[in-house]
């Protein structure tokens, strides 16, 4: 999987959950083969879709996209 297949899929799933999901019902709703996302691709999804991660319940965060003003 590419960055940009990665990104596109995160970026079309959050747009459509607003409140934001998990990494882990990101991972498992989409089938991505990864255990753990990259910190690189993340940094890269804060620049291009301006994908914030916010604590939830727990150790959770949950991952969004930033709402603008």
């Amino acid at each position: 999987m590419t960055y940009n297949e990665f990104r596109d899929r995160i970026q079309k799933k959050l747009s459509r959950n607003s409140s934001g999901l998990t990494w882990i019902e990101l991972r498992d709703s989409l089938n991505l083969p990864y255990d753990h996302p990259c910190p690189n691709w993340i940094g890269r999804l804060e620049i291009d879709i301006r994908l914030e991660r916010v604590k939830g319940k727990g150790r959770a965060l949950v991952w969004r996209i930033e709402k603008s003003n």
